[in-house]
């Protein structure tokens, strides 16, 4: 009863073939008289046509056993196929059923869609990781994995693997450590990145290394990071800066291509960090997400707003955003804007709405027809927006636009 097969393999020009497949009772239906068994492994699923009358052994089938079936591939009729199925169009009709492993009821059913609790999920991680979703989730970190390492090898870099177990380094991030049993009071601390492994691989002469490594944190949780991560890392020598973002853009490349189907440009869009913190207000920015920060300091500083002229005139800037049709928002929820940006740095929010009969808004009676003409015109401003300005001198204050952008 070894397997011929895998439950995603079979196809219409099957038709005939005497097969045999392993893996788990997906679903059990018994149509009075047949059993109709969908098998399931990390490859798909196919149906399986069971006579009860010729192998009893089908009653016993329940959710989640794991069973052998030896069997013809038939053609489904045409009325029944399934073309939301890869192995839609045909059946096994089954011969012999041997049954490998029982299964008690699982805790919750194995399927995508699922409204159990995390947490028992994760107490029966092995059922969890039965779920298709998951599954693929596996099989599409391993195909990373794979392309990462063909790519960097065909490109001259060593796979090294560095210490787990190393001396404490000087970083930000506090250290996992681990106590010696043979030298009491003495501790190992697990690595937070192999930076100081790699530098000494470089002055070696090892020329390009790269490593898909555990990196270890006693940190608090963030929303990118958790206590042990996996990280691409990679050092190369006698370089320019240009010949790492190459391999890097190859390589995502290839990754986007052949995982997603996605052709993305041979040299990614780059900016300075300077740009990047005068458009977006942060230096990772999400270019797709528009509503960019635009500087009305020109037209500010000659303004008789004095909170914006004044900040021009300590050395400071005022910066907009533009938010299309942001005249709808209630003074409500522009003020929970003004509460997100206070929490960033800045002292305030100051706005304005452009309707039909003109500017309206807190600090519209400051500014003189000219100012206003000048200060849309260089936010690009059109009737129906929203128009949300702060003006400091700290240009990390800037980074309260970004909030209240998010």
């Amino acid at each position: 009863m070894q397997r011929t097969h895998t439950c995603g393999e079979l196809r219409a020009e099957n038709e005939g073939q005497s097969v045999v497949l392993n893996g788990w009772v997906a679903h059990r239906r018994d149509h009075g008289g047949v059993l109709f068994i969908d098998l399931r492994d990390r490859f798909g699923l196919t149906q399986v046509r069971v006579d009860p009358e010729k192998l009893p052994i089908g009653l016993e089938l329940r959710g989640e056993y794991v069973v052998a079936m030896h069997g013809t591939v038939n053609l489904r009729p045409e009325e029944n196929r399934n073309p939301e199925r890869a192995t839609g169009d045909i059946e096994v009709r089954a011969h012999e059923v041997e049954i490998l492993n029982r299964s008690k009821t699982p805790p919750f059913e194995v399927k995508d869609q699922t409204d159990a609790r995390e947490e028992l999920r994760l107490e029966y991680r092995y059922v969890d990781l039965r779920r298709p979703k998951v599954g693929q989730a596996l099989v599409f970190r391993g195909d990373v994995t794979r392309i990462i390492r063909e790519e960097f090898e065909a490109t001259g870099f060593t796979d090294v693997e560095t210490p787990l177990l190393m001396k404490t380094t000087p970083e930000g991030a506090r250290d996992y450590i681990v106590p010696s049993r043979l030298q009491p009071g003495k501790v190992y601390a697990l690595p937070q990145s192999p930076q100081l492994l790699k530098q000494t691989l470089m002055i070696a002469g090892v020329d390009r290394y790269y490593q898909i490594c555990k990196c270890m944190r006693d940190e608090d949780l963030r929303a990118d990071r958790q206590p042990e991560f996996t990280q691409l890392d990679m050092e190369m020598s006698f370089v320019e800066r240009d010949d790492v973002f190459a391999v890097v853009e190859k390589t995502v490349n290839r990754l986007y291509r052949e995982l997603l189907n996605i052709d993305l440009p041979d040299a990614f869009p780059r900016m300075t960090y300077a740009e990047s913190m005068a458009r977006f207000g942060t230096d990772k920015p999400d270019t797709r997400f528009g509503l960019e920060l635009v500087d009305c300091s020109a037209p500010a500083s000659s303004s008789g707003f004095k909170v914006f002229s004044g900040a021009v005139e300590a050395g400071g800037s005022v910066r907009c955003i533009r938010v299309p049709g942001g005249e709808s928002y209630p003074r409500k929820k522009v003020d929970a804007l003004e509460a997100v940006a206070k929490e960033y740095g800045a002292r305030g929010l100051a706005w304005c709405k452009l309707k039909e009969e003109g500017l309206q808004g807190p600090i519209a009676k400051f500014l003189s027809d000219d100012d206003q003409t000048a200060i849309l015109s260089c936010a690009g401003a059109e009737q129906g927006d929203l128009l949300v300005f702060v003006a400091d001198q700290n240009p990390v204050v800037f980074a309260a636009l970004a909030a209240v952008r998010l």
